[in-house]
């Protein structure tokens, strides 16, 4: 079972670069952030024809999130129970067993900014749900932007990144208590390449000096950790002609 996340940034400029990718790939699972359209206008009948089914969690303009799977979406829950929150962040469905759950988090914009504090509370949240989640469903995956940087090697710049924003201690605190819940980093499961990240700036020719961050991430219950073969992110997307800031990060799980 091959599962994956991907920033799109824009589903309507990118759905092009998304068939292409699913194609190529060969995804059985696909978590999409950032489709910044409402579910009126989500591209059902193209992924459809592609081989995919779909659900949709999104808003106009910003935010957004999907689920696309070859497989049936059973169960499939919006937003974070018991969190009052008008932007669209959360979808999870199972498919094949398996609990996906998808997830934009917070850019959180300054530390100490009140985007900040939401993003700490909605993290805090999450983090709430997810314990439900496991023990209804073992078998349970969290994908994403998490806008989180987990530790210096996931910078190109620690120093200059140091307390910052997607680099602050609290952020990383966060991201440590979702693996406190039995979650582990996929790609952290193998042996991987110096200096790979996930997201490049758009700006100052971050993709082509490699001014990055790994930012987008699986995270595998022990079950599903245990049957993880490979993790890997995807640049070659990244190298297209407008294509979205992020790369798509894709795990092979033997389930």
């Amino acid at each position: 079972m091959k599962i994956a996340t991907w920033n799109v940034n824009s589903l309507k400029v990118r759905l092009p670069h998304v068939l292409d990718w699913l194609a190529t790939s060969q995804a059985d699972v696909l978590c999409l952030q950032e489709t910044k359209m409402e579910d009126k206008v989500f591209p059902y009948a193209e992924l459809e024809a592609a081989g995919y089914r779909a659900a949709h969690n999104g808003q106009k303009t910003y935010n957004g999130v999907a689920i696309l799977a070859r497989g049936v979406l059973d169960d499939v829950r919006w937003d974070i129970p018991a969190f009052a929150d008008e932007q669209k962040r959360v979808i999870a469905a199972t498919v094949n067993g398996v609990r996906i759950v998808c997830a934009y988090m917070p850019n959180g914009q300054a530390v100490g900014s009140d985007k900040y504090e939401y993003k700490l509370r909605w993290l805090a949240a999450l983090a709430g749900f997810l314990r439900e989640e496991l023990q209804r469903c073992p078998q349970l995956v969290l994908l994403g932007d998490y806008n989180i940087a987990p530790e210096d090697r996931d910078v190109h710049d620690p120093a200059a990144w140091k307390d910052q924003i997607l680099c602050s201690e609290p952020e990383r605190a966060a991201f440590r208590q979702f693996v406190g819940l039995g979650l582990a980093d996929a790609f952290r499961l193998f042996d991987q390449p110096e200096k790979t990240y996930s997201w490049w700036d758009y700006r100052q020719m971050g993709f082509r000096l490699n001014r990055g961050l790994r930012i987008d991430h699986i995270l595998l219950s022990a079950p599903l950790a245990a049957a993880c073969r490979a993790c890997v992110i995807d640049k070659a997307p990244r190298k297209l002609e407008r294509p979205s800031d992020h790369a798509p990060v894709l795990a092979t799980l033997e389930v």
